[in-house]
């Protein structure tokens, strides 16, 4: 017995849906903890009193989803303002 293309396209197709949702589902999660990482970063520099940043949710979530470059990033941008 020969299974053809069709029969094929079918589960391919919904483990390829399966994947997708839950990714999605999972993506408010890794920024949450992401933005959580970015805030101990951010507080951790505050803490040293070498530069002081404002510890804000948008701060924190581009420290935690670019790490350190995200970090230096957030302390140039609050020495500029």
């Amino acid at each position: 017995m020969m299974m053809d293309f069709q029969s094929l396209v079918g589960p391919i197709i919904g483990v390829i849906i399966i994947f997708a949702l839950i990714k999605l589902v999972s993506l408010p999660f890794w920024l949450l903890k992401n933005s959580i990482i970015g805030a101990i970063m951010l507080y951790i520099i505050n803490f040293t009193g070498l530069f002081t940043v404002k510890i804000s949710f948008f701060y924190c979530l581009i420290a935690g989803v670019f790490g350190i470059p995200g970090v230096i990033f957030v302390i140039f941008w609050q020495a500029l303002k």
